[in-house]
Formats: C-alpha cells, structure tokens, sequence
C-alpha cells in the first residue's frame, strides 16, 4: 500500500501564496466570463442611436487601398513603370512598419492626384469596380468583416471612415455590404478631376469632425456608438465613441488602448513577420524584385 501513497492526495495547509494564487484564477476568470457577456450584448438590437465607424487601411483590409488602387491603374496604362515602383516601395513600407506615415501617405495621395487629372469621374468609379475584384477582395479581413456585420445584423449603420478618395472608399462600402463611407473628396469640375482635393485629406482630427458631424446629421448618440482603427493618428475618433476598438493596432494606439482599457483585437498572422523575424531590407528586397519581374515582363509585351 505505501507503493500506492503518490494516489493518495496529499493534504497541506494553504500558504499566502497559494491564497493569493487562488485568489487571482478565480478573479481571472470571473473578468473574463463578464468580459464574454459584455460582449454578447454588444452591439445592442434595436438601438437607433447607434452606429459603427470603421477605418479602411489595415482596419478592414490588408495594406493602403491608395496603393492597391494604383496598382489597377498600372494595369490600366495610367501611368509608368517608374511610378509603379515608387508605389510599390510605399506598399513595402506600409506593410512592414504597420503604420501610417503623414509623408509616405502624403506622397502617395500626390502620385494618385497627378494620374487621375483630366479623367472622368465615373471612369474611376467603374475601374473602381474592378479593381476592388483584382487586389482588394482577397485583403478583407474577416474578422473585421464580422464585426461590421453584427453591427449591420443589430440594425446599425456602418459607415467606413478613410482618407482614401471617396470613390474607391464607397466602392468597398457598397461591395461590403455597408451604409456608406466618409472618404478624401477630390475636386471636379463638370465630372472632371482638376488633380487638386477639396480641402485637405481625411486624416487625424479631420476623421472625428466627419463622424462628429455624421452623428449630429443622423441624430446618433455618440456614446452609444463604436469606432475602429489601426492606428495611433485615428485616437482622435476613438475617443468620441462610447465603445472603442484597436484593430491590429499599431504600437502607440496599442499602449493607449491598454492604458484606457479599450478592447483590442489583432487578425494578423505572425505579427508582422514577429516585427524582427524578418530584416527588413529582405521585405523591401522581395517587393522590389516583383516589381522588377513585372517591368521586365512589360518591356517584353513592348
């Protein structure tokens, strides 16, 4: 029978230690069987008050819809093949350092001003249509995806809020299934692109004026709505909502979310290639030898 004692429990008085162990688990998991009711009442059905804002880039989908847009111009002969590798290296850049940078974004949105000049505006919203099938359908991410349509089951509105142009932002909105978007609005005249904006990109501060103003033309109650980002410069949006969420958050908009205890949540894959794991000279080297490949390939059509 003495072979047989290690069956037997053993019974030891508990220490502080495993008070304050015991004590922990069982908070822990009261937090989070709250944390999961929480989020089954969230969104509420039936709230008219209520509406979702989501940001596009690295929000709802994979990457800068600014370069992928491009990307469909190229194809499109709207531009040359040098142009192809700037917005290339931008989408490089983008996609490693995870965040949006005012001057790369800045120089992005200048390129695309420059190509779209003297074009109809409803050329670009067909080629839109396209476009949104060849580069950006595959980039959604579906958890965000989801999240915009439990809002939309709740019978909420969903609006997308971008700097992107607004026609390739109302392109997505339309395809996703959403109310609508707030986007850059680029100025025509007679239905023609003049290559300038009306007033200046929707970014930063001006997201929360578009959706502050949104709100007061729908008659919604700010405190009742969600807002979604991936990056620090949409804090100000975040903030006006009752109920903000981080979505792959950048490293600055993750520290606030942590810090005011906003919900987060990361679909990527490998944390941006463990942000280490990868040089990212070799990033940049593997985009830079695609767009290679594809000069090459169009000088041999040539």
């Amino acid at each position: 029978m003495a072979a047989l004692g290690w069956l037997t429990p053993r019974r030891r008085s508990a220490t502080a230690r495993s008070v304050l162990a015991g004590e922990a688990s069982a908070e822990a998991a009261r937090k989070s069987t709250q944390d999961t009711q929480d989020e089954a009442q969230f969104p509420v059905h039936g709230d008219e008050k209520a509406a979702a804002f989501f940001d596009l880039d690295n929000t709802v989908m994979q990457g800068a819809a600014l370069f992928h847009f491009g990307r469909g111009l190229y194809k499109r002969k709207f531009f040359e093949t040098r142009d192809l590798a700037r917005f290339a290296w931008q989408q490089a850049w983008f996609r490693l350092a995870g965040i949006e940078d005012p001057e790369h974004m800045q120089e992005a949105r200048d390129s695309a001003l420059s190509i779209v000049k003297g074009h109809r505006v409803s050329e670009l919203q067909s080629i839109g249509e396209e476009i949104y099938d060849e580069y950006m359908a595959e980039r959604i991410w579906p958890g965000t995806r989801a999240l915009a349509q439990a809002h939309l089951d709740a019978g909420q509105k969903v609006w997308l809020v971008t700097a992107a142009p607004v026609e390739i932002a109302q392109v997505i909105a339309r395809r996703l299934g959403l109310t609508g978007a707030l986007g850059t609005v680029a100025e025509s005249v007679d239905g023609v692109y003049t290559g300038k904006l009306v007033g200046e990109p929707l970014h930063g501060p001006a997201k929360a004026e578009a959706v502050r103003a949104l709100a007061a033309a729908e008659g919604l109650d700010l405190s009742r709505c969600a807002a979604y980002s991936d990056s620090h410069n949409d804090i100000p949006m975040l903030s006006l909502v009752g109920h903000p969420y981080a979505i792959n958050p950048d490293t600055k908009l993750r520290k606030h979310a942590r810090d005011l205890d906003w919900r987060l949540r990361d679909y990527r894959t490998g944390r941006k290639a463990a942000k280490v794991g990868i040089p990212a000279a070799a990033g940049v080297g593997a985009v830079a030898g695609g767009t290679a490949a594809a000069i090459a390939l169009h000088r041999r059509r040539r």
